[in-house]
């Protein structure tokens, strides 16, 4: 597949995502984002290992390649499971709650579309995928960014579960982050 940032490779159970050079940028400067982004990326999903957080497993990382190695997760991206299905919301509770352990463990996505979230096709939990853009921040700033992009993202591709879909999102989310209603308050001004 091919990413705006990345191309990614399937090899048996693994997935190989490759940060690819833009012509566009100086030569060094270039090499120093792609580095950056790489070792930011690895270190987070690290840290979701740790925290035991349904995300692939990195197995490898490269800051001279520009890779990472890590486990392919089978199953459907939840945009096609939404879909496909009336029924929103066992699964818009369980973005909510996934989203506010991210945060609550001061993590943010960067890129909270349904095409980065996985029904994992054994377990059907919800994994969710592709932390190129994610960062550490214990900013309520960044966090209410990051539920005002999934909403953007909930509307224009399932406009017809919305809000309802959102208004279930958000009471997953402060289900799990203690520090929910200080995030509602900033995501509403960042509305």
């Amino acid at each position: 597949a091919q990413g705006a940032e990345a191309v990614l490779y399937k090899d048996r159970g693994t997935i190989i995502k490759e940060r690819l050079s833009k012509a566009y940028r100086l030569p060094h400067l270039d090499e120093s984002l792609r580095q950056f982004r790489t070792r930011r990326e690895a270190k987070i999903l690290q840290k979701l290992e740790e925290l035991n957080f349904p995300a692939p497993h990195l197995r490898d990382f490269s800051d001279k390649r520009m890779s990472i190695v890590m486990d392919f997760v089978p199953g459907e991206k939840l945009r096609d499971v939404l879909a496909e299905n009336d029924d929103y919301e066992v699964l818009a509770q369980e973005i909510g709650e996934k989203v506010g352990r991210l945060h609550q463990n001061d993590i943010v996505h960067g890129d909270l579309t349904t095409s980065n979230m996985i029904q994992h096709g054994e377990t059907g939990e919800l994994m969710l995928i592709d932390f190129g853009l994610s960062s550490f921040s214990d900013k309520i700033e960044d966090k209410a960014v990051d539920l005002h992009l999934l909403d953007r993202a909930l509307e224009s591709k399932h406009h017809e579960k919305y809000p309802g879909i959102f208004d279930t999102v958000l009471q997953g989310y402060q289900e799990s982050n203690p520090e929910a209603a200080e995030v509602l308050k900033r995501f509403a001004q960042v509305q």
